[in-house]
């Protein structure tokens, strides 16, 4: 059937996506989430997901296209599309099998990361492979196809066959963990290379790559980040803007909204990333609390195992630190608070806060250790004269340079709420999940002065009417919104 196209001037990302009316659909015994190929005579050929309107914006004789399927077709005036079914690819009869709890082999999960990358399956689709994986499990040797798949399915760093190449990764849950960006200089200013690539917030106030974006340019292609590792020794960068594991990127994107963490999954999301940096030498930080993803030790341990057996299929040395995820660590929650912290650290300064601090320095102390840097027992030493020489400082000096220096006054929010003890005690407990949304709610990470800075810690005493954090946002309109949920201030006291 030939069609005319029309524009629909809107895009939708990468996939291609077409529109026909209900009753040219019907002609063409076609439904919703169906592919069909377009073909736009001597321009271009493509396959696309069918989407179906029951209003009359889409006639008879037309096929609507979104911008990127229009750009792609080339499509001029006076064109005529010939629309046919086009037949799913083979990688939706894999992830069948993943439903039905078979295993996959190799080849077929190649296959399967090849079409997430290329768009080749919906949503849909690629939710069921997630599903399968969440509800079936994958074994040792599936995660490590997986792994494999999606760092061949993007881009890589290759370093000199034999160097250290060092990378840490924590999975998340605390507000505030801004580690990495204390630790990686301390270890970069020992000579060890670390192509640290970080991610944006998902669900938190901030991730590395947000906070950091407040000092430095993250956005780098592969190229760029191995000049700025060879030329400074390390760098600290959004991995969505460096095509490094793409795949995991898109998969990540449909397990959000059910918070789906297959644990062959989450293992090969994390490990891909590394491989993908060429790293040999990886600290991963699990943190264990009520609040966070882990919520017992035997859980922190069954991953801690996982991880450093799938780093030792992989070729990767593997450390795991299992640390206090009970409450936000450093005192800021949102990127220009929590930059702020992270400079008050590597500055030396006399209130940069002590937990971010001695989180960072035993971090950077693990890996000193087994890069051999540091004779065991000696790296916190190492860490810590490193920290107070100011040659942590310079080295995220020389980072931020050779990324592209912002230059920024580190300013929190001009708009603020005080938050005060209902009454006087010790402060026994902070749910994090709270203070998060809090901060989020208040505009972080999109408003990066927005967000928290917390005064009171777990163990501390305090006075009635004390404050326990300050509530910061970029507009009014922003602190209503979060004063409107201060139903609950998230610190128990008793």
């Amino acid at each position: 059937m030939r069609l005319i196209p029309r524009k629909i001037p809107i895009k939708v990302g990468n996939k291609f996506i077409a529109v026909l009316n209900e009753k040219t659909a019907h002609q063409l015994d076609l439904f919703a989430a169906d592919r069909i190929c377009i073909t736009n005579d001597r321009k271009g050929k493509i396959t696309a997901i069918l989407d179906i309107t029951e209003t009359k914006d889409i006639k008879d004789d037309q096929i609507g296209l979104y911008v990127e399927t229009w750009e792609r077709l080339k499509i001029k005036r006076g064109d005529r599309l010939i629309v046919t079914i086009a037949e799913k690819p083979k990688s939706t009869l894999y992830i069948k099998e993943k439903l039905e709890g078979k295993e996959l082999s190799p080849e077929k999960i190649d296959s399967i990361i090849n079409d997430v990358v290329n768009d080749d399956l919906s949503d849909i689709e690629t939710t069921y492979f997630v599903s399968g994986a969440y509800t079936k499990g994958l074994n040792d040797k599936e995660t490590i196809a997986l792994t494999k798949a999606i760092v061949n399915h993007g881009n890589r760093l290759k370093f000199k066959k034999g160097e250290i190449i060092a990378d840490k990764h924590c999975i998340g849950g605390v507000p505030g963990n801004r580690t990495t960006m204390i630790s990686i200089p301390i270890v970069a200013a020992m000579g060890i290379k670390v192509p640290k690539t970080s991610s944006r917030a998902i669900t938190s106030p901030s991730g590395t790559a947000d906070t950091m974006e407040v000092l430095a340019n993250v956005q780098n292609d592969a190229k760029h980040l191995m000049q700025i590792v060879n030329k400074v020794g390390a760098c600290i960068t959004w991995g969505g803007g460096v095509d490094i594991a793409a795949a995991d990127d898109k998969m990540i994107r449909v397990r959000h909204p059910l918070s789906l963490d297959p644990k062959g999954m989450l293992l090969a999301s994390i490990m891909a990333k590394k491989y993908a940096v060429g790293a040999n030498h990886v600290l991963i930080d699990i943190p264990v609390g009520p609040g966070v993803k882990v919520k017992t030790k035997k859980q922190a341990d069954d991953l801690k195992a996982d991880f450093e057996r799938i780093g030792r299929l992989l070729g990767i040395k593997v450390k795991v630190l299992l640390s206090d995820g009970s409450q936000p660590i450093g005192r800021g929650v949102g990127p220009v608070l929590e930059a702020i912290d992270v400079m008050k650290v590597l500055k030396n300064e006399p209130e940069a806060p002590y937990d971010l601090r001695n989180k960072a320095l035993k971090m950077a102390a693990i890996v000193l250790e087994m890069t051999g840097k540091a004779r065991p027992g000696q790296g916190l030493k190492m860490a810590t004269d490193i920290l107070v020489s100011g040659k942590a400082y310079q080295k995220m000096e020389e980072i931020i340079e050779a990324q592209g220096s912002k230059h920024a006054k580190l300013v929190p929010g001009q708009f603020f709420l005080h938050i005060t003890a209902p009454k006087e005690g010790i402060v026994k407990s902070i749910n994090n999940k709270q203070i998060s949304h809090l901060a989020r709610i208040a505009g972080a990470p999109k408003d990066p002065a927005a967000g928290i800075y917390l005064y009171k810690k777990i163990g501390e005493k305090v006075l009635q009417n004390e404050p326990l954090y300050t509530i910061y946002a970029e507009n009014e309109e922003r602190l209503t919104h979060a004063k409107e949920y201060l139903t609950n201030i998230g610190y128990e006291i008793r």
